[in-house]
């Protein structure tokens, strides 16, 4: 398995056209609030807090690190389709190994692929916030954030190895990830703050997996940014804006802890890896 696992790794890099387009919706998420939403946010609603533009950036910064995972994990699992376009999966079939075994080489090397993308993006984004007028964070931080890059990646590799074990076609695999990229920025509220959202929107947005990604990220992320910047605001407000911008969800009076978002990518990834393995041994 760790042979499939380092040749799926090796294809993937040396497309580079693929490594490309699996950023994509990262580039896209970044163009928008570059020319658009960021001088939105801040000319209107953030004009009166101190720091709003590092506010906003590691706002920003905990949304990309819920989606790398995504985008990355779909453009790694392009090599399980061309080996089925090729029909190179028959040789695989034919060999003395289990089918399992194969699918576990296809889902290991997305998982991989998706870690090393997202920890790329987290030091890339680091970067970019001290340059715009944040600081370094600490490493107790920076730890967190790794673990929640392999909770996160995880689970996204569970929900898009499912979706991907329908696929036989490059067209089909293609639209699929072109419809993924676009919406998965919406799904997980950074396109638009979910305070901004209807509720009927908002309640999908909270039900959606991802989104329980992106609300640990920011929570970790945004921490610091936020005790300074509402420093001297009533306590009343913090809350009021961390419910806007999903950075805590909330069902009526009830507030999600952390404890069961982490469970909620847990069970996401358990349910949707056991149905992927489910329809890709239905159709072998």
């Amino acid at each position: 398995m760790s042979i499939l696992v380092k040749r799926n790794i090796i294809l993937f890099f040396r497309d580079r056209s693929a490594v490309l387009f699996s950023l994509l919706a990262i580039f896209i998420i970044i163009g928008l609030y570059a020319v658009f939403l960021g001088d939105v946010w801040l000319d209107d609603s953030m004009k009166d807090i101190e720091n709003a533009d590092v506010l906003m950036n590691t706002w920003l910064v905990a949304g990309l690190l819920s989606v790398a995972s995504v985008t990355t994990t779909m453009g790694a699992f392009g090599v399980m389709i061309d080996d089925k376009v090729r029909k190179i999966d028959k040789d695989f079939n034919s060999a003395p190994i289990k089918r399992s075994r194969i699918t576990a080489g296809y889902v290991g090397s997305s998982f991989f692929i998706g870690v090393i993308m997202s920890v790329v993006t987290v030091f890339v984004s680091e970067f970019y916030l001290v340059i715009s007028g944040g600081v370094w964070i600490m490493p107790s931080v920076l730890i967190k954030v790794l673990l929640l890059v392999l909770l996160t990646t995880m689970a996204n590799t569970a929900i898009v190895c499912f979706i991907v074990s329908f696929f036989k076609s490059h067209s089909a695999f293609s639209t699929a990830s072109t419809i993924i990229g676009t919406l998965i920025g919406f799904l997980t509220g950074i396109y638009l703050p979910i305070g901004a959202l209807p509720e009927s929107v908002q309640t999908v947005i909270k039900l959606f997996p991802v989104s329980h990604a992106a609300s640990l990220f920011r929570q970790v992320l945004m921490e610091d940014a936020m005790k300074s910047a509402f420093a001297e605001i009533p306590a009343n407000y913090l809350n009021e804006f961390k419910e806007h911008m999903g950075v805590v969800f909330c069902f009526g009076s009830a507030t999600v802890s952390p404890w069961i978002s982490v469970f909620v990518l847990i069970v996401t990834a358990a349910i949707f890896y056991g149905l992927a393995l489910l329809n890709m041994s239905k159709r072998s």
